[in-house]
C-alpha cells in the first residue's frame, strides 16, 4: 500500500526527477511540476494578450481566467481554470510571466511543508 509522504517538501517527489508532470495528459493545455522548492504551472494560452489574462490566488486556490474579443470574427474566446496546490504556498512570493502564448506561474512552497491529503482505502 502506498502512503502519502509526511516528510519534508524537498522529498515530496523524490525518485521522480526534478521536473515531474503531476497532472494532465498530453492533450491538456497545462503542466504542473515541482522544481527547486516551488511549483511551476505552465498554461498554453495562444491567441490571448497579456492584458486579457487574470491570475488570482484565494484560500489556497490559483485561478487563471482570460477573455479575448476578436472583432473581425465577432467572437469572444474565454478560458477559466482553478488549481489547488498539494502543499502550502508562500502566497506573498507568487509570480507570473506570459510569453509566446505560454503563461508560467511560479508558486513557492513553504519550507518543510508536507503534502496535504490522506490515503483513501479501496474497497473490494
Amino acid at each position: 500500500m502506498m502512503a502519502l509522504p509526511t516528510n519534508s517538501a524537498s522529498s515530496w517527489l523524490s525518485g521522480t526527477g526534478s521536473q515531474s508532470r503531476l497532472f494532465g495528459t498530453g492533450s491538456d493545455d497545462y503542466e504542473l511540476y515541482e522544481q527547486d522548492g516551488e511549483f511551476v504551472l505552465s498554461v498554453e494560452m495562444p491567441g490571448f494578450e497579456r492584458d486579457d489574462i487574470e491570475v488570482g490566488w484565494y484560500e489556497g486556490r490559483l485561478t487563471v481566467a482570460a477573455e479575448h474579443e476578436d472583432n473581425r470574427r465577432d467572437q469572444t474566446r474565454t478560458y477559466r481554470r482553478s488549481f489547488r496546490m498539494p502543499k502550502e504556498i508562500d502566497d506573498d512570493n507568487i509570480r507570473a510571466r506570459y510569453q509566446n502564448g505560454i503563461l508560467d506561474v511560479y508558486l513557492p512552497s513553504i519550507e518543510d511543508a508536507t503534502t496535504k491529503g490522506k490515503s483513501i482505502p479501496i474497497e473490494e
